[in-house]
């Protein structure tokens, strides 16, 4: 095993490609009840951006290394170390600084998964289907044959969100921005559209949910969008907000907001908050955690959740994978991956 690894370093907030370096770390030592991880892939999420631009829900202490979730395999165990074993393949769960070779963790974030899912699919395991699954089954209690609204349908979660409704029997309103969105929404099995650019939004919702509104609603853009959501609530209806994708690129926290109207929260007694999967992880013990990661492993394995195969890219062009990160409908997820020989990737 080498002494030392590949690493990408960011410096201090700032823009990504401006923060970040590409350095040679020590190969971390791990203690008692973990676990050495060897980094096989580990994507590029808008949150990891995020953090390098100081306007995610938390700042780590620069320099660090940011990455939320990965695959690979375990090259060593610390001391007094059971339940896992040398050469098995896993996924971290709650793991952040996985854009390095080599990953100290605890076994108790550590979920095995089977040789015959992709790096790609294992690699993204841990944050978007787990978001999408715990938005449906746990922050809302929508029944099959309900209505379930949801912003921002195209993307990575919306459409695994689409996934799983299917699956339980649960109907969708999805919301786009862009007409030439509407097709592939309804290919993908969205039962009802609503496409922002020529359609209004509340008028659409009474049309197919009936005057009253829907009860349950999800939202990652935030804004004058996520406003109109909550107005189309039903009275005692609920939005949970995941994400402020209308204020994408700004930084500062007074950006960030959802301009509510106080009369249909306090006479219609709606319901407006937020889900942030970091807490979520912070507030579950990691048993829990696991065992809900398990059902999302599941449901991938078994077809009923999609993943689509990432973009793979060697650490050495990262300015390259982060740009594509952020081109507006970029298609396949860039992910970093190291490949067994030093300084090997594929581009």
């Amino acid at each position: 095993m080498p002494q030392s690894m590949r690493a990408l370093v960011a410096g201090k907030v700032g823009e990504p490609t401006d923060v970040l370096r590409l350095e040679s770390r020590p190969v971390p030592t791990p203690a008692a009840g973990q676990a050495l991880i060897r980094v096989k892939a580990t994507p590029i999420h808008a949150s990891d951006l995020h953090v390098l631009r100081g306007r995610y829900g938390f700042s780590p202490e620069f320099p660090t290394v940011v990455g939320l979730e990965c695959v690979g395999r375990i090259e060593a165990l610390g001391p007094d170390t059971e339940g896992l074993k040398i050469g098995e393949r896993v996924i971290t769960v709650g793991v952040t600084g996985t854009w390095q070779e080599y990953l100290a963790a605890d076994t108790r974030r550590l979920l095995p998964v089977p040789d015959h899912l992709s790096d790609s699919s294992a690699c993204q395991l841990a944050v978007n289907p787990l978001t999408a699954l715990l938005l449906v089954t746990h922050e809302l209690g929508v029944q099959p044959g309900e209505w379930m609204l949801q912003t921002a349908a195209g993307s990575t979660v919306g459409r695994l969100v689409i996934q799983l409704a299917r699956h339980l029997g649960i109907r969708t309103i999805n919301v786009v921005r862009r007409r030439d969105a509407v097709e592939e929404i309804k290919t993908l099995g969205g039962d009802e559209v609503i496409c922002t650019e020529d359609e209004d939004l509340m008028q659409r919702v009474a049309e197919i949910a009936g005057p009253a509104g829907v009860l349950e609603a999800i939202d990652c853009v935030s804004g004058d969008v996520g406003a109109r959501v909550s107005q189309a609530l039903a009275p005692g209806g609920e939005v949970v907000v995941y994400g402020a994708l209308s204020t994408h690129r700004q930084a500062d926290p007074a950006a960030l907001t959802i301009p509510l109207l106080a009369r249909s929260i306090i006479y219609e007694t709606k319901v407006v908050r937020g889900f942030w999967l970091y807490r979520w992880f912070s507030a579950t013990s990691p048993q829990d955690a696991l065992r809900v990661l398990s059902q999302v492993r599941g449901l991938v394995a078994d077809e009923v959740l999609s993943i689509p195969q990432g973009r793979p890219f060697p650490l050495e062009h990262f300015t390259e994978a982060i740009s594509l990160a952020e081109t507006p409908a970029h298609g396949p997820k860039p992910l970093f991956v190291f490949e067994e020989g030093r300084g090997k990737g594929n581009g």
